[in-house]
C-alpha cells in the first residue's frame, strides 16, 4: 500500500470530471421535479443519450454533434414519458420505471454494432493564463468543455428559477398545479417543456460517459448513475447550489476509491466499488431534506 502515490491535485481535478455526468442528469431532473413531475426514467434517458451520442459522434467524427444527438435522443424519450403522464394521465412512478427499462433495451439494440469501437477524441480545453496558475489552474481550468457546460447549466437553472418570470411560473405549477391552472397558466405545456429539458440534460450526461469518460460504447455503462442523480436531487432539497455540492461529493468518493485501488489499499475491490453508492445513501439519511414541491408526482386533471 502506497498512499503517497495519490496526487491530491490530480484527485481534485478528476473529481470535477467524475461529477459532470451526474451533475448534468441531476440538474435536468431538478427542473422536472420543480415543475411537479417525478420522472424515475433518468437512467433510461442517460443510457439512451450515451448510445445516441456515441453513434452520431462515430458516424460524423464530431463529438459536438454527438452531444447534440444525445440531447435530442434523451429529449425524445422524455417526450414519450410526458405524453403518457401529462396527456394519458398514467402514474408517474410506474411510467418512469418502464421508461428506464425501455431505454436500457433500446440502447442495447442500437449499440450492438458499435461495441469495441473507439469514439472520436474530445480534447481538454486549456484556458490561457488561468490554466497557468499553480495548483488552481490544474484543478479548475484544464478540463474538457463539457465540464464548464455543466457548471453553466447549473448556474443558468439557478438564475432561471430564482429571478425569471418563467421560473416563477414553473415553481408555481410545481407547488400547486390546480391554483396555477386557475390563474391561467398552461400547466401541461410548462411540464412538457420541463420534461424535455430534463431529458436533454440526462442525454448529455449519458453522452459524457460514452464520449469523454471511456470513450466507447458498453452496454449498461451508466451503471446506476441515473438513480444517483435522482438521489442527489433529494439531497439538494431541490436547490441548484446544493445539487452541485452533492454531485461533487459523489464524484469525489468515486475518484477516491479508484485511487485507493491503484494505491493497493488492503480492502476488497468490491467494497471500494460500492463506496460511492453507500456514501450517497449515508448522506441522504444524515441530511434533512427540504420540503418537496407540493404537486410532485400528482396527476393533473385539466378538466377539474
Amino acid at each position: 500500500m502506497d498512499l503517497s502515490a495519490i496526487n491530491p491535485v490530480l484527485l481534485l481535478a478528476s473529481l470535477m470530471v467524475a461529477a459532470t455526468p451526474i451533475l448534468l442528469a441531476a440538474i435536468g431532473e431538478l427542473v422536472v421535479e420543480r415543475a411537479g413531475v417525478l420522472n424515475l426514467g433518468v437512467e433510461g434517458m442517460m443510457i439512451t443519450g450515451a448510445v445516441c451520442g456515441f453513434v452520431v459522434a462515430v458516424n460524423t467524427g464530431s463529438p459536438w454533434l454527438g452531444f447534440l444527438g444525445a440531447a435530442v435522443g434523451g429529449a425524445l424519450l422524455s417526450v414519450l414519458f410526458g405524453i403518457l403522464t401529462q396527456y394519458l394521465l398514467s402514474n408517474h412512478v410506474a411510467t418512469g420505471l418502464a421508461l428506464t427499462l425501455f431505454g436500457l433495451g433500446v440502447s442495447s439494440l442500437i449499440g450492438q454494432g458499435y461495441v469495441g469501437i473507439k469514439g472520436p477524441e474530445f480534447p481538454d480545453w486549456y484556458i490561457p493564463i488561468l490554466g497557468d496558475i499553480p495548483i488552481i489552474g490544474e484543478i479548475l481550468f484544464q478540463h474538457d468543455p463539457m465540464v464548464y457546460v455543466g457548471l453553466l447549466i447549473c448556474f443558468g437553472v439557478w438564475v432561471f428559477l430564482k429571478y425569471s418570470r418563467l421560473g416563477l411560473v414553473l415553481r408555481a405549477v410545481g407547488e400547486n398545479h390546480d391554483a396555477a391552472h386557475a390563474l391561467g397558466y398552461k400547466v401541461v405545456r410548462v411540464r412538457m417543456a420541463a420534461i424535455m429539458f430534463g431529458g436533454a440534460c440526462a442525454g448529455l450526461g449519458g453522452a459524457y460517459l460514452s464520449l469523454v469518460r471511456v470513450p466507447q460504447w458498453t452496454e449498461g455503462m451508466t451503471a446506476g448513475a441515473g438513480w444517483i442523480a435522482l438521489a442527489i436531487v433529494v439531497f439538494a432539497s431541490w436547490k441548484p447550489g446544493r445539487l452541485l455540492l452533492g454531485a461533487y461529493l459523489f464524484g469525489g468518493v468515486t475518484v477516491l476509491q479508484l485511487n485507493l485501488q491503484a494505491a493497493g489499499v488492503a480492502i476488497p475491490i468490491e467494497y471500494l466499488s460500492m463506496s460511492p453508492y453507500l456514501a450517497t445513501i449515508v448522506v441522504l439519511v444524515i441530511m434533512s431534506a427540504g420540503r418537496a414541491p407540493g404537486s410532485l408526482g400528482r396527476i393533473f386533471h385539466a378538466s377539474r
